[in-house]
Order: C-alpha cells, then sequence, then structure tokens
C-alpha cells in the first residue's frame, strides 16, 4: 500500500469505536478504501446495523479521501451529507469507498458507499465539506473544554 498522510495520525476514538483501518489510497486520485467493524452492539432491533453508525462510517470514509489528498494538509469539516441506505447491513466487515469528485479552495465535494464482505453495496453518500487547515483544526480542537488538563 502507498504511504499516506494518515501513516502518523492516530485515529480518534469514534474511528477507533467504528473499528477504522486504513486499507488502501490513492491520493493523487482522492481515492480510499476503508475497513469497519460492523459490531453487533451496533445493530437495531432487527439485526442490522443502524443507519446513524452506516453514516458515521461514510463521514469517516469521505473525509479521509480529501485529507490523504492534500497530503495532510487540508481537514474538512462537513457541511452536508446525504445518505442513501441501499441494502441491510448485517453485522461483520464492512469496507468504504470514497472519491474526491472536486477540490475547491473552501469546500470539498466527496462521493462514498459502504459494501459487504460479498460486495453487496451498503449505503452510498455524497458530502459537501468545508475546508480547513489541519493545524488550525487541530489547535482549535486542544482548546475545547474536554481537552483541558483537568
Amino acid at each position: 500500500m502507498v504511504a499516506t498522510a494518515l501513516d502518523n495520525l492516530k485515529p480518534p476514538p469514534s474511528s477507533r469505536l467504528l473499528g477504522w483501518h486504513l486499507l488502501d489510497a490513492r491520493p493523487k486520485d482522492g481515492w480510499i478504501r476503508i475497513g469497519f467493524d460492523g459490531k453487533r452492539d451496533f445493530c437495531n432491533p432487527a439485526g442490522f446495523v443502524q443507519g446513524g453508525i452506516l453514516s458515521a462510517m461514510l463521514d469517516d470514509t469521505m473525509g479521509p479521501a480529501v485529507f490523504v489528498m492534500t497530503e495532510g494538509k487540508l481537514y474538512t469539516a462537513t457541511i452536508t451529507m446525504t445518505v442513501n441506505f441501499l441494502s441491510p447491513a448485517r453485522p461483520g466487515p464492512i469496507t468504504g469507498e470514497a472519491n474526491v469528485t472536486q477540490l475547491g479552495k473552501t469546500v470539498a465535494f466527496v462521493e462514498g458507499r459502504l459494501m459487504a464482505e460479498d460486495g453487496t453495496v451498503l449505503a452510498t453518500a455524497t458530502t459537501s465539506a468545508r475546508l480547513v487547515e489541519t493545524a488550525k483544526a487541530i489547535a482549535s480542537a486542544s482548546l475545547q473544554p474536554a481537552a483541558l488538563p483537568a
């Protein structure tokens, strides 16, 4: 696998909860593939992974596509995200893929999809995301009250 800006970045707690792990990337193309763990703990009463969890997986796939494309210089803040649920997601491995369709000066547009282990497309999404310099985003996050030492 090619080296990316994600190699030196520790995934945040929410990503770790989802079982986020980089599978492949083509930074110059703005394309990324991410693996997730569709845990039984994420299931609704019908036994399928809850839609909000799938949406979080899509968000956690599309943002990193921009991050790797910009070599870690730009972080995304989601403005809008439209999700289409196509097939119920059973517990098990889930793969996300995303492609940056347009990278502007202040906004990026990205398409994403989630697939089951057998290749069934579970959900698709599009997003528009505000672009923020990574250094500013990290500095801003470190100023939040929850991040301050006790």
